[in-house]
């Protein structure tokens, strides 16, 4: 893996805790967790998206509403 992708140490120590903290949770603590996870990740997209937009000079003009 190039080494732009390693993880740092702590990055690794964050891992196994958080292998840690899930091992115990039941099968639906688990699916809310995975979804509310995911709900993080779609936002977090997004805003890197809009950041990026910003950053570039490509923001999509104010649409104003009908």
């Amino acid at each position: 893996m190039s080494k732009s992708f390693d993880l740092s140490l702590e990055q690794q120590f964050n891992i196994r805790s958080f292998e840690h903290q899930v091992k115990d949770m039941s099968h639906a603590q688990a699916q809310e967790f995975l979804v509310n996870l995911y709900r993080q990740m779609v936002l977090q997209e997004n805003s890197y998206k809009n950041l990026l937009k910003h950053q570039w000079g490509i923001e999509e003009p104010n649409q104003q509403a009908a």
